[in-house]
Parts: C-alpha cells; sequence; structure tokens
C-alpha cells in the first residue's frame, strides 16, 4: 500500500484491511519522496494516497477497497 503516515484514509484502509484478518501489509511510505511517489504515479496512474494493491491486483484507494468490503467482494479477493 502506497501510503503517507499522516493520510486519514490511509489509517482507515490499514484498520480495514486488519479488520479482515489480513496480518502483513507492506508499507510504501511516499511522503518527501519523488522517486517512490513517481513510481506509485507511474504504476498506479494516479495522484493520491493510498493507492492500494492486493497481490498483484490494483484495488485502487480507500473508497474502492471500501466498496469492495460493503460489497462482499474483499474477503474473496483476499483469499485467492
Amino acid at each position: 500500500m502506497y501510503r503517507t503516515r499522516s493520510c486519514p484514509y490511509c489509517q482507515r484502509a490499514e484498520k480495514l484491511l486488519k479488520k479482515c484478518s489480513v496480518k502483513k501489509i507492506l508499507m510504501i511510505d511516499v511522503a518527501g519522496n519523488k522517486k517512490r511517489w513517481a513510481a506509485m504515479k507511474k504504476e498506479t496512474q494516479r495522484n493520491t494516497v493510498p493507492q492500494i494493491f492486493i497481490g498483484d491486483v490494483h484495488v485502487g484507494g480507500f473508497d474502492d477497497l471500501l466498496s469492495l468490503d460493503r460489497k462482499g467482494k474483499l474477503d474473496e479477493l483476499l483469499k485467492d
């Protein structure tokens, strides 16, 4: 998950993933790091954090993650 430490949506995404029993989350902090920020933008085509991946699947941001959870699709994605 690309994130910044001060981002409330990043914190919410982490909390939601932990609620779903995700034990290990790779956090890539892009704050103040132009190379990491550029890599995130290139990989996701987005300029906001968080940017969340589950395996090789780019989920999107927190709203996308929450939408998957509300539709009952997040657990399914986490199982793969």
